[in-house]
């Protein structure tokens, strides 16, 4: 018998175990469907590119997407201790605070911007920026960059030449400008949110971590959860039981999943599977949000690129620097710099995300490129189109139908279009004239909106922030409550990118561990589930 039951150690899940364990007198399971963040990939910064494989992914695809050329569409997530923060590109963005004062708007008391700043400035220690914004002492360290590309310094001056000033802190006063991305690294190793928040107390006699267990069900009993039900290497089912509270934190995908095959969630779609309806709750997987990345890229007319650093004798000479040194380009994220402007004069905050890699990267990294090349991802930030997770099958190991239903609003490929154009500005400036040599995505030929937008269809990917599918609120299609309480059932809590119920203005990262701070809070305070 335990305490609490987490389900999920990602952002959030890994956070709630650290919190919730301080108390010695409160026993805390952690289940994890992958197995233990050991590769040496997960932990050297610039090794996320290899982490495409199955192994320490979900390795996810969409439904055919309709207005995206019916494509199935690629949709990696974490499975590891820590999550999709053990496979990303460590950038720390919190999003803008319009975002949050938004949430609180919708009537989700308690999350505004001033609320959810403390748990922001509890979770970090900032080597760089202690102010009203940020703070030191926190166990998740946030850091700048070891390395910096040329490619990178020539993007921020580009940028500068366009009229966007230089930001040194997106996550600080303003979130306009170009800025040098703060990443969430330490000692020139990732930080994910299992070294920061799970590592430091694998000794504690009342936490304990099971990994390779895919939850497949949780137990309600006269209307309050009491039991997790998972399976564990593949085939042997087990049973834990909790006495509090059961917290999913699966993620915008595998919370609703767990739900649904729990009897959560809308009653026509349970039934469909023959899944006793164990509570009707209409907003379970519906509400998914997530950002649309599009590549422009280009062939750089000498080798100034981390392309093919990962190869051949460049890979061992890199190799041993880092080791020897922890320097060169393993330390790096590769998306060195981003910048956060507005498509037109008629929004309030900036809705277009656009990093820099100095570096072919398209197709998630696994499409193979000759030569030296950049590439810019640029994202519309407050997407209006809306999709859904649903079931494809009762059977606990079967993937999920994800629909994010990209484009579906047309205003979506308005901004997206202006996006594009903004990276072909960027990439034409005097500062990149001695890098580029030719245009290899969308092609020069591409100049027309039909020309582009056919483009935009045939090439756009996720940018990897699925949000909203257990969205809060107070409204009939609300699935959690401002204390993350799934309504209509007892000792049973959402904690997770899933709760928002809006997209944020930027990467899901640290809103994510926020989350998890602030629900950790919650539970402490006597807000019983």
């Amino acid at each position: 018998m335990y305490d609490y039951i987490i389900i999920g150690a990602g952002a959030a899940g890994c956070v709630l175990a650290n919190r919730l364990s301080d108390d010695p007198g409160v026993k805390v399971l952690l289940l994890e469907a992958g197995g233990r963040d050991t590769s040496p990939l997960i932990h050297m910064p610039a090794g996320f590119t290899k982490l495409v494989g199955e192994k320490h992914n979900w390795c996810f695809h969409t439904v055919p997407q309709k207005h995206v050329n019916q494509r199935r569409m690629y949709y990696p997530q974490g499975r590891t201790l820590g999550g999709s923060t053990s496979i990303n590109a460590m950038i720390y963005i919190r999003g803008h605070r319009e975002d949050y004062d938004h949430w609180r708007e919708l009537g989700n008391d308690g999350w505004g911007y001033e609320d959810v700043l403390p748990y922001f400035k509890k979770m970090e220690n900032n080597e760089r920026f202690v102010d009203k914004y940020h703070s030191q002492g926190g166990p998740l360290n946030v850091t700048d960059q070891l390395i910096t590309n040329p490619l990178t310094k020539a993007f921020v001056r580009s940028l500068q030449e366009q009229g966007i000033p230089y930001n040194p802190d997106v996550n600080g006063a303003e979130q306009d400008g170009v800025t040098f991305y703060q990443v969430t690294q330490r000692n020139a190793r990732r930080e994910s949110a299992a070294t920061a928040y799970v590592k430091p107390i694998m000794k504690r006699a009342n936490f304990k971590v099971i990994t390779k267990a895919v939850a497949s069900k949780v137990l309600i009993e006269n209307g309050r959860a009491v039991a997790v039900e998972y399976i564990r290497n593949g085939n042997m089912k087990e049973t834990a039981r909790a006495g509090t509270e059961v917290i999913v934190s699966g993620g915008a995908v595998c919370s609703p999943k767990l739900l649904l095959l729990s009897g959560i969630g809308p009653a026509d779609e349970l039934k469909e599977h023959s899944i006793d309806v164990l509570h009707d709750l209409p907003g379970v997987g519906k509400n998914l949000q997530d950002h649309m990345d599009v590549y422009i890229a280009a062939e750089c007319s000498q080798p100034v690129s981390y392309s093919g650093e990962d190869t051949g004798l460049r890979m061992i000479k890199n190799g041993v620097q880092y080791l020897l040194t922890k320097t060169g380009p393993v330390t790096a994220c590769v998306a060195e710099a981003g910048c956060f402007i507005r498509s037109s004069d008629e929004v309030r905050s900036p809705d277009i995300q656009i990093h820099c890699l100095p570096a072919w990267i398209v197709d998630h990294g696994r499409m193979k490129i000759k030569g030296h090349g950049i590439t810019i991802n640029t994202c519309h930030l407050r997407p209006r189109s809306i999709g859904e997770v649903k079931l494809m099958s009762p059977n606990p190991l079967e993937p999920p139908a994800i629909d994010p239903n990209y484009l579906a609003d047309p205003y979506d490929l308005k901004v997206v279009l202006e996006g594009v154009r903004w990276g072909r500005k960027i990439l034409a400036s005097p500062s990149f004239k001695p890098f580029i040599k030719s245009e290899y995505l969308p092609g020069s030929e591409k100049q027309s909106d039909e020309e582009l937008t056919e483009y935009v269809r045939e090439w756009s990917k996720t940018d990897y922030h699925p949000v909203g599918t257990c969205k809060m609120g107070n409204d009939a299609m609300a699935v959690v409550d401002t204390q993350l309480r799934v309504r209509g059932l007892d000792g049973l809590r959402v904690v997770d990118a899933s709760i928002m119920p809006t997209l944020i203005s930027g990467n899901t990262q640290a809103p994510s561990i926020m989350i998890g701070e602030k629900g950790a809070a919650l539970i402490k305070s006597g807000g019983a589930a």
